[in-house]
């Protein structure tokens, strides 16, 4: 059985831009089967929104209708998740606190982020729930 995960839009937008390394690696395992990946309709939209700033655009080798090729195909091998119950406060940052939210009602094992900082002095523990960069996953 797969290890569910929540990836981090920070995670995605790395393994566009990004020709190698773990981020992309990790996008590729996971859409291998290895890992089970958990969304929700705020983090789709939060993919979605960041992958359409000019700069990523700029910076990605993949055109716009590839970029959603590759999303479609993540969400094809991907578990949505309604989340009934919201965590706040939880994160200095409240912009990450849906992916807490998404992590717990998904019943996730790991939350990938790049930003590990963004995760440090939560108000709430949950000590079922791991917050780990993509090489420190692959690597499991």
């Amino acid at each position: 059985m797969s290890e569910k995960i929540v990836i981090d839009t920070s995670v995605f937008i790395s393994a566009l831009i990004g020709p190698s390394g773990p981020s992309r690696e990790l996008l590729r395992l996971t859409l291998q089967g290895r890992f089970l990946p958990l969304f929700t309709t705020t983090l789709f939209c939060e993919y979605e929104s960041v992958c359409q700033r000019q700069v990523i655009l700029e910076r990605c080798s993949l055109a716009q209708d590839e970029i959603k090729e590759l999303t479609e195909a993540l969400l094809s091998v991907s578990q949505w998740v309604t989340v009934y119950y919201t965590w706040r406060p939880n994160l200095t940052d409240e912009a990450d606190n849906h992916l807490i939210e998404l992590a717990v009602a998904g019943n996730a094992e790991i939350i990938v982020t790049n930003n590990i900082k963004d995760f440090k002095n939560a108000e709430l523990l949950f000590p079922n729930l791991s917050i780990a960069k993509p090489e420190n996953v692959i690597r499991r």
